[in-house]
């Protein structure tokens, strides 16, 4: 199900496989990261997610007030959620936030439970996450026509 319940993001999330989708839609515009950020892990927590892959490929360089605010708010409540497998999908010409959240990363590692991977696309993430599920080409389907599907409600 494709979800557009927080302004800067697209969801997409299935509950057979607990697996949430998330990729920042606002470009270049982070004024409202900290609060949408919030926003998302409150639904992390309201779905129970055991599987999350976070596409990073959108989202503009962090600046060092947002990577503090990560570390100190948001990382401590995403190592105390239920997940099972966290992907970072993000290419390599993103030095920036790969640097970033390699040190959110190392701040974090002592609390981490869950298997954390790095991807460089979005379709090896959900193949790796969903253990090639056949009910991922459905999943896909349903990502690639994100843009003409109307919003859904949560719950």
């Amino acid at each position: 199900m494709i979800l557009r319940t927080i302004l800067d993001f697209v969801l997409q999330y299935d509950e057979v496989a607990s697996v949430l989708r998330v990729e920042w839609v606002s470009g270049r515009n982070v004024q409202q990261l900290r609060r949408s950020a919030g926003q998302l892990l409150l639904l992390l927590q309201q779905l129970a997610v055991r599987r999350l892959v976070i596409d990073m490929n959108s989202v503009p360089d962090l600046s060092v007030d947002d990577e503090i605010w990560l570390g100190t708010h948001w990382m401590p409540g995403l190592v105390a959620l239920p997940l099972e497998r966290l992907v970072l999908v993000l290419d390599s010409g993103q030095t920036h936030n790969q640097l970033a959240i390699n040190a959110l990363h190392d701040l974090a590692q002592p609390a981490i439970r869950f298997d954390a991977q790095y991807f460089s696309d979005t379709d090896s993430a959900m193949h790796w996450i969903s253990d090639d599920s056949p009910h991922l080409l459905p999943l896909l389907a349903e990502w690639n026509a994100r843009h003409d599907t109307p919003p859904a409600p949560v719950g």
